[in-house]
């Protein structure tokens, strides 16, 4: 049986795809650091043995990067790029020597999940990569992020593979400043996100709407736990179904959980559950694919519980 994405089919029953690479390993942080190696350590390894098509995240064409990045900032990071130890990018954000092709790999990693789900391959993916990205502006890394990966896989789906409609969905504590920068003259992107107000990076005002109105920020209170964040999950949903988008992406971050230490939200293992399976209902009403992408996370046991949680739900959806 197949649902039709545009000129696309979507083959149901497809298992889902895991895309990594063995580069996300090589980012090295400075001891004590949030955003650390074994972060993605605890994600590969609640993901092994789960029924997923693992796939190598390739290495990101320059072409796909200038799409979000202007060539003046890749110039700027292979002058920052160290020979050993670390460089500083912003106060949080550091570069070691293999930073810059864990970056390339978490965005083509991205990339190689969009052209599978629209070329039919399977009806979802996740990409289980590091750095993270959704902070990283169009000229300006910070947050522990690089390369804004999942609006570069939007701009992909929008402009390599002719899509008119894209909904990019961001569940991070933190709001996705730089996936906003990326998108914010983009009308042919839906943007919506709930996070953590006040935190950092002090972004996320419902008053920033985009160019075309097509912002969506919801900020959530701290202390406030999963029954709010689904009620607020249920109302973006309605809007994302009326988008009636063509591809859905999502940034998945894992911070909002209660024993996170960066944030102050109070959503459990369940919540990260319930939320993602109204984001696949939405697609599945809405016919078409999901590409999920690894944001925060810092407690490594409710990390991997929570992505595990994420990912059967992909999982699910697509049997």
């Amino acid at each position: 049986m197949a649902c039709r994405v545009g000129k696309l089919h979507i083959i149901l029953g497809w298992m889902t795809l895991l895309y990594t690479h063995p580069s996300g390993l090589s980012h090295v942080t400075p001891p004590s650091h949030p955003e650390q190696v074994a972060r993605l350590d605890a994600v590969l390894a609640v993901l092994d043995g789960a029924d997923l098509e693992r796939r190598e995240a390739p290495e990101a064409a320059d072409q796909d990067i200038l799409r979000a990045h202007p060539p003046e900032y890749l110039s700027l990071l292979r002058r920052k790029a160290p020979g050993e130890g670390w460089s500083m990018l912003d106060s949080d954000t550091y570069l070691s020597p293999g930073s810059l092709n864990a970056a390339r790999h978490a965005v083509g990693g991205v990339c190689a999940a969009v052209d599978a789900v629209l070329a039919g391959e399977a009806p979802s993916a996740f990409v289980a990569m590091r750095p993270p990205g959704h902070h990283a502006e169009r000229m300006k890394a910070m947050g522990f992020c690089i390369f804004s990966s999942v609006a570069i896989g939007a701009l992909r789906a929008l402009e390599h593979h002719g899509l008119d409609r894209v909904a990019v969905l961001d569940f991070d504590v933190h709001h996705g400043n730089g996936t906003q920068d990326v998108l914010w003259d983009e009308r042919r992107a839906l943007f919506a996100s709930t996070h953590q107000v006040p935190l950092y990076p002090g972004t996320g005002a419902p008053s920033e709407r985009g160019a075309h109105g097509q912002v969506v920020n919801l900020p959530l209170a701290p202390g406030s736990g999963g029954g709010e964040a689904r009620a607020v999950w249920q109302a973006i949903c309605a809007r994302v179904e009326a988008w009636r988008p063509q591809l859905v992406l999502v940034s998945a971050g894992f911070d909002a959980h209660a024993e996170d230490p960066l944030a102050s939200l109070m959503w459990d293992d369940g919540d990260f559950t319930a939320i993602t399976r109204m984001i696949c209902d939405t697609a599945a009403a809405c016919s078409a694919p999901v590409v999920s992408a690894l944001e925060g996370g810092y407690d490594l046991a409710a990390l991997g519980r929570s992505a595990r949680a994420h990912v059967d739900v992909l999982r699910e959806t697509a049997a």
